[in-house]
């Protein structure tokens, strides 16, 4: 059953993000967007003809986790790695207009940075093609981030892992840190990917979505026993303090170790776009526990912030303004 509650409420955390630090860890990749209109299929194929107006580059994955926290007023030490490549440097000089610094970010010659290129017209997405080769990471640059989240983990007040089983995130890194991260008592916040599942055990948080939590329990979710069942089957699997099922339309669901089941509609009057909510649920979570929040006023934050920006279209991050007009 979902819980009834009082959204301006809420709003007492919102002051207390600035100056809270996270620690960002995973896959960074530039969201290339191609924006047109369609007046005609094209003779050669049935496919339609997208007269491009413009075209723009956003942050994606671990970028867009640190550039909601950016704009939710916090603090992101970001870690990831890029190519030596346009792509790349097109990434870095996003990164710093919103203020994050590059000290955490590796280049590696041989790696190409990923890039989704999107193609909208009319507000619908059109197609998508990837640019990118999924590799791990280099051992010299694993023992490099290894060693610069070891000296930084005295400055921070929650960890985030962006998983896009994109190479960065291995087991050598998550062995090395998250004992570490725990051990400090440090919240860690993992948005997963089921290669590496088994991998996350005892961290504070993870937020599978619907299919990667059915495939995480193997379990079928079809209805709420089923939901209830997941939840629980990850929350014994990883011993870990929580989990949140993200349920697109449905809203989400949290277990936490203990018995507590909280159920939150979704927030989204319209849905444009689902690109990057997830990065928006994660990173609000992270200042909201950095702010003292509860598990589940976190939740709840994360919620309302995801049901602004899938009314969005492209990757979109929640500003701290607009938050505040939502939970009034």
């Amino acid at each position: 059953m979902a819980r009834s509650f009082d959204r301006t409420e809420l709003k007492q955390y919102l002051d207390k993000f600035a100056g809270k630090r996270v620690l960002v860890i995973g896959d960074l990749m530039l969201d290339h967007y191609i924006w047109g209109s369609v007046k005609r299929i094209s003779p050669e194929a049935p496919v339609p003809v997208v007269d491009v107006l413009s075209e723009s580059v956003l942050l994606g994955g671990a970028g867009n986790v640190a550039h909601n926290i950016r704009t939710l007023g916090g603090e992101a030490f970001l870690c990831g790695v890029l190519g030596n490549d346009d792509a790349g440097r097109r990434l870095i000089r996003e990164l710093k207009l919103i203020g994050v610094g590059l000290s955490g970010v590796v280049l590696e010659e041989e790696r190409p940075t990923t890039q989704k290129t999107r193609i909208v017209a009319h507000q619908q997405h059109v197609v998508r093609y990837d640019h990118e080769k999924v590799i791990n990471l280099l051992p010299k640059t694993e023992k490099k981030i290894i060693d610069m989240i070891t000296e930084e983990m005295t400055r921070i007040h929650c960890a985030v892992v962006s998983d896009y089983a994109k190479g960065m995130i291995t087991e050598g890194l998550l062995r090395a840190i998250l004992p570490r991260l725990i051990r400090r008592g440090i919240p860690v916040i993992v948005d997963p990917k089921i290669k590496h599942f088994s991998l996350y055990k005892k961290v504070t948080l993870v937020t599978p979505n619907h299919l990667e939590a059915s495939q995480a329990a193997g379990v079928e979710i079809v209805d709420e026993s089923t939901l209830n069942l997941a939840g629980r089957t990850i929350l014994n699997k990883l011993q870990c303090r929580a989990v949140l099922i993200t349920r697109g339309e449905h809203g989400m669901s949290l277990f936490e170790k203990g018995g507590g089941v909280t159920h939150i509609p979704a927030e989204a009057k319209e849905v444009y776009d689902v690109t990057g909510a997830g990065d928006t649920v994660v990173g609000t979570l992270a200042l909201s526990l950095s702010a003292g929040a509860s598990l589940v006023d976190s939740t709840r934050l994360a919620n309302v912030a995801a049901g602004e920006v899938v009314g969005m279209v492209g990757t979109a991050a929640i500003k701290k303004d607009l938050l505040e007009k939502a939970l009034s």
